[in-house]
């Protein structure tokens, strides 16, 4: 399955507190099972992003309908699919 990351800023977002953003997580999970997707993991981080997720998906249509999610929720998000650097490094010595 292929792994995406979406870079996020709450922007316009008011997130009053800890356990709002822990239920907009919880609900985006449930939303990406229904595209064949799982919601990896979450970081809060620090920088000109608020948060990083990771998740998988079935393919990229399910990508693309993850992302979506996370627009719909509020959240201005930039996402892109990553490549494990192990699996990288085989890709390159294939070339």
């Amino acid at each position: 399955m292929p792994t995406y990351m979406s870079l996020i800023q709450l922007g316009n977002r008011d997130v009053q507190n800890a356990q709002e953003l822990a239920s907009i997580w919880g609900e985006m999970a449930t939303e990406f099972d229904g595209y064949n997707a799982e919601l990896v993991d979450s970081y809060a981080i620090l920088g000109q992003h608020d948060f990083i997720v990771i998740f998988e998906a079935e393919d990229n249509e399910a990508g693309f309908k993850c992302a979506l999610t996370l627009r719909r929720h509020g959240l201005e998000s930039q996402t892109m699919e990553i490549v494990d650097t192990d699996d990288f490094s085989h890709l390159v010595d294939d070339i």
